[in-house]
């Protein structure tokens, strides 16, 4: 599989404080990536700075053989890049429909006639949002709102979805769920790079992984491979291999 995103020396932060020093990662097409790390280790800060919300200290990003340095955030959307993040960011007081037709905005620019056809394969994912597609964005509960946002992106067709934190404040049984999900997006196709504290569900689904801590990139390799690694396991997975 090619590389379709490409981060090379990737340095990045907030105002004058750099968070990500020298981070280095790729994402084949067609592939699950993983990044896990604890809390502030700079997760939020890698998706927030590859979809053009923060400035580049250094280093490069190259997706689909593009060069995004100089690519605005609308140009980084029109390219195929979607970032559902960890708040969610849904409009409440719209309905769950309306929040997905904004979703569709980037194959309605490119002339797709047939964007709304998204909907329904957003319903076939997730059929609790057709049930509940006249109820307002903000009523509904914490699983259903992580399938909205994740639905909404979808509707724009993205060639890569960043996933920050999906299976935040959730119950099990609808961790479950969305990483089931995550799974079938990767069988039709979609590229995913996934941002997770839940280390263990995380390398369950990805095909690589990376460990992100205060900044640095400190193992990376073949999910499978750091799931069976002593330090991925105590640090992570709250057990020690037997």
């Amino acid at each position: 599989m090619s590389a379709l995103l490409d981060v090379t020396d990737l340095h990045a932060g907030y105002g004058k404080a750099e968070v990500l020093r020298g981070l280095t990662l790729t994402a084949s097409e067609g592939s699950v990536v993983t990044v896990i790390g604890p809390n502030g280790a700079g997760k939020s800060t890698l998706l927030n700075a590859l979809m053009g919300l923060l400035p580049l200290m250094g280093g490069t990003i190259r997706f689909a053989g593009t060069d995004l340095a100089r690519l605005t955030l609308e140009e980084r959307v029109m390219a195929g890049l979607a970032l559902v993040p960890e708040k969610r960011e849904l409009f409440g007081t719209m309905s769950v429909e309306d929040n997905l037709i904004l979703g569709g905005w980037r194959p309605l620019k490119r002339g797709d006639r047939a964007w709304r056809d998204g909907l329904e394969r957003v319903f076939t994912l997730f059929p609790r949002l057709k049930e509940r597609r006249a109820q307002a964005a903000g009523t509904l509960s914490g699983g259903e709102r992580q399938m909205l946002a994740v639905g909404r992106a979808l509707m724009g067709q993205p060639k890569l979805l960043m996933l920050d934190e999906p299976s935040l404040g959730l119950a099990p049984l609808i961790v479950r769920d969305i990483f089931n999900t995550i799974v079938a997006l990767r069988e039709s196709g979609v590229t995913i790079l996934l941002v997770e504290q839940n280390a263990r569900a995380a390398l369950e689904v990805a095909d690589h992984g990376y460990v992100l801590e205060t900044g640095d990139l400190v193992l990376q390799g073949p999910a499978r491979t750091l799931a069976d690694d002593p330090r991925v396991i105590e640090t992570y997975l709250g057990a020690k291999k037997s």
